[in-house]
């Protein structure tokens, strides 16, 4: 990736514009980590989530590919989630889940960073709202303690599709969210309203299940055509779509060509005309 590839969040992180996700890989992961690194991927997402992601397997991954092409740790945009007891598998639960909320998740964390062999994350992602308010701020300022202490650059929540919430918790916070990673899909009515507050706020939205939840977009005449003309295929002209608006789209391919073609989404343009025409389609 190109230096103009990235851009730079409200907390002065510096982050790519497309971001490999390494959820359900499982025993492939170390494999697959280490391919999009070589490939050109510098910004990873992660979760200390057993049931869903090999944490560990993405630390190996990445250890390879640094090794491979002598990349230092900070060129690259790590960032993991505390999930919450809801969302883990009783049986491989990374924490003690009788411990208090903010102790769960000071012991994700460092699991965490156990497994992705690091002493600091990039970002730091509660990975959904907690049942009520006081304990979503309680594991929020749990966050923010790992931030004071240097433990990561930035938090973010994802799978919060509540407006009302996430603007509570942005002016709840002492450290306001820098990211919010949501699945960008027609229930959810493309979360307009949540975009436009993080457009307001400068907060950067990351994308998931992007292309999966899409396919009628990417059926449509106008990616089709807009494909064609630019000799792309309808994905890139997605991404790219996404990233123009201000998207940072996650992908979590396990094909070669597939990690290529999704960081070649920068080597073309859409016109303003262009992108109100995929806008439009919403």
């Amino acid at each position: 990736m190109n230096a103009n590839d990235f851009i730079i969040s409200a907390a002065g992180v510096r982050m790519p514009g497309i971001i490999y996700g390494t959820a359900w890989k499982q025993e492939r992961t170390a494999a697959l980590v280490e391919q999009a690194i070589s490939t050109g991927f510098r910004g990873i997402d992660t979760a200390c989530q057993p049931k869903h992601y090999h944490e560990a397997g993405v630390g190996e991954g990445i250890a390879a590919a640094c090794r491979k092409l002598g990349l230092a740790r900070s060129e690259l945009y790590l960032q993991t989630k505390f999930t919450p007891l809801n969302g883990q598998d009783p049986l491989r639960i990374p924490y003690d889940a009788e411990a208090s909320l903010a102790k769960q998740v000071a012991q994700s964390f460092q699991t965490s960073l156990k497994n992705l062999q690091t002493d600091y994350l990039d970002g730091l992602v509660l990975h959904s709202p907690l049942a009520n308010r006081p304990q979503l701020l309680e594991a929020w300022q749990a966050m923010e303690n790992i931030v004071d202490d240097g433990g990561a650059k930035q938090l973010g929540i994802s799978n919060c599709y509540d407006p009302e919430l996430f603007e509570f918790l942005y002016h709840s916070a002492t450290l306001k969210p820098a990211l919010i990673q949501n699945r960008f899909y027609a229930d959810s009515g493309y979360d307009v309203t949540i975009r436009e507050f993080c457009r307001q706020h400068h907060i950067v939205y990351q994308s998931f299940w992007t292309l999966t939840a899409n396919p009628k977009l990417l059926a449509d005449t106008v990616l089709k055509n807009l494909a064609e003309k630019y000799q792309r295929s309808p994905a890139q002209i997605f991404f790219r779509y996404l990233n123009r608006i201000g998207i940072v789209p996650l992908t979590g391919t396990t094909s070669a060509q597939h990690m290529r073609d999704d960081l070649a989404i920068f080597d073309f343009d859409l016109n303003d005309k262009e992108l109100d025409s995929i806008t439009a389609l919403f």
